[in-house]
Formats: C-alpha cells, structure tokens, sequence
C-alpha cells in the first residue's frame, strides 16, 4: 500500500509539471512571441537570438536549456534532480507542438502593454503550479544557482539579474519601447508570481479561546484531521484559567471549523491570522489518517 501511494504521488507531480509546462509555454508562444517583447527568460533570449540565427525558436530553446543543464551539473551538481530537467526539455517540445499547428500567431491586441499584462497573469499561473511541486520551469534558474553558489547572491536577486540582463539584449532587434516593456514586465513578473506562489501556500493559524475546547480540539484533530496544540491561558481581568485551542488550517477547512465553533459555542473568543509557509510535518497527520481510510 506505502508504496502504491509513493507511485500515485509521483505520477500525480508530473502530471502537475506536464499541465504547468503547458500553462507556461503556450504563454511565451502565444502571448509574448507575437508582440516581441521579451520578459526576462530563456525563451525572450531565443528571440532576441531568432534575428541573427536561422533556426526555429523551439529548436534554440532545446540547445540552451541542454547547455544550461550541463553547465549547472557540472558547476552546482545535485541540486538538479530529475524534474528541472524534464521541464527543461518539456518546455522546447511544447513549442515545437506549437509552431506545427499554428505557424502563424496574431498578437492578442493592438496594445503591447496589455498583451504583456496578459503573458504576466497567464506564465505566473503556470509557474505557481509548478512551484507547487516543488518544479521550476528551467533556464534561468540554473543561471540563478550558479550565481548563488559562487557568487553568493540570493535566489530571488540572481532571478531578478538574469531577467533585467535578458530583458534588456531586446534593444539590440528592438525599439526602446520595447525595451521599457520588457524591463517593466520581468520587474511585475516578478511580483505577480510571487503573489500566486504565496497564494498556494497560504495557512490560517487559528486560536481558540472557549469552554467547549475538548469539543473543539476533537473536531480539529477527528474531523478535520489537523493537529491541535492546547495552551494554559489566564484572563488579564479575572485571572481565570482558560484553555486555549491552537491550530494551522487550509482556508476551506478554517470555514468549516468557524462553523462548528459557532454551533458549539456562540461565545468562544476567536483570533486568526495568515500564515505564509509552514515547514516541518504539519501535513504528515492528515495523510497518515487518509491513508488509513484507503
């Protein structure tokens, strides 16, 4: 059973990383291709390289993305598992799919700006599903490690570097307009993906303040199937001890335990605030109750 559920997982991750994939380049092919502003990424570079090299954007997409899966095994090593090179391959044939059923792509409007917006909206969609998965899209993440481990700049600053480096090689084939919007697109890229990527993770911590608490932490722990800590409380007026109710819920079950709080106790004390990222097993306790549910 342990193990037809460790191959569910992993198929599951990939077929993820096969939707996200599609998600991220049918917006470089439909979205930013058309309209020649290049938002930085491997794939704005190979546009920028379309202009003085005769070979198809998906064919050059392939060549640097294997060059920059060599260069970061060779210079980084294992932080470079099986999916950065899956994506990195996925991302080339995905265009290539493209480019055979439709050669010809009309750009979405006549307003570059707008069209930009769109690409941002449509790629941080597909990269928040892949980050999901703990995958990435490839291509200037390895730039971005590589710059990390020698030059020990952070992830996120080597992103931002290798972005406004490729966004800005559009002046060479472009105008400055086009230059302007490319800059300004990787900086908002860089915003809005990271804004889906928290959405993702986002977690309410809920304290509990009430009499019924045994009921309450049953409901977490039995209904839920969430761990529940319990705190010793005294209230600053009376100095009467209370028990306080604490746990970490996904949005949709914080909606149902407001409900059952509401029938059980009209007058519990309730805080909430967001959590952006929880680290450890906080997940662990839910799966194993799934599991024994299977």
């Amino acid at each position: 059973m342990k193990e037809k559920n460790k191959a569910k997982n992993i198929l599951k991750e990939y077929a993820t990383i096969t939707v996200g994939m599609f998600i991220v380049s049918a917006s470089v092919y439909y979205l930013m291709m058309p309209n020649s502003f290049v938002v930085g990424s491997i794939s704005g570079l190979v546009m920028v390289l379309a202009n003085f090299i005769p070979l198809k954007v998906s064919t050059m997409t392939m060549i640097l993305n294997v060059a920059l899966l060599i260069i970061g095994i060779v210079f980084v090593g294992k932080e470079f598992g099986g999916k950065t090179v899956i994506t990195s391959l996925m991302l080339p044939v995905y265009l290539r799919i493209f480019e055979t059923v439709t050669p010809d792509v009309p750009p979405l409007t006549d307003d570059m700006f707008i069209n930009m917006l769109c690409h941002i909206l449509v790629i941080s969609i597909g990269q928040a599903i892949l980050f999901n998965v703990n995958a990435s899209s490839g291509g200037l993440d390895v730039v971005a490690k590589v710059l990390n481990k020698y030059l020990h700049f952070e992830i996120g600053k080597s992103l931002t570097i290798a972005g406004f480096v490729t966004a800005a090689t559009s002046i060479l084939v472009y105008d400055r307009k086009t230059l302007v919007v490319s800059l300004l697109g990787t900086y908002l890229y860089g915003i809005v993906l990271d804004n889906f990527i928290d959405g993702f993770s986002i977690r309410k911590r809920v304290c509990i303040l009430s009499k019924k608490y045994p009921e309450i932490q049953q409901f977490v722990v039995h209904e839920l199937h969430r761990g529940a800590t319990l705190y010793p409380a005294a209230g600053g007026l009376d100095n009467q001890e209370q028990t306080e109710v604490v746990t970490i819920l996904e949005k949709s079950e914080y909606a149902k335990l407001l409900a059952f709080i509401h029938e059980t106790d009209q007058s519990a004390f309730v805080t909430v605030s967001t959590v952006s990222e929880v680290i450890g097993e906080w997940n662990k306790h839910k799966k194993n109750r799934l599991r024994k549910a299977e």
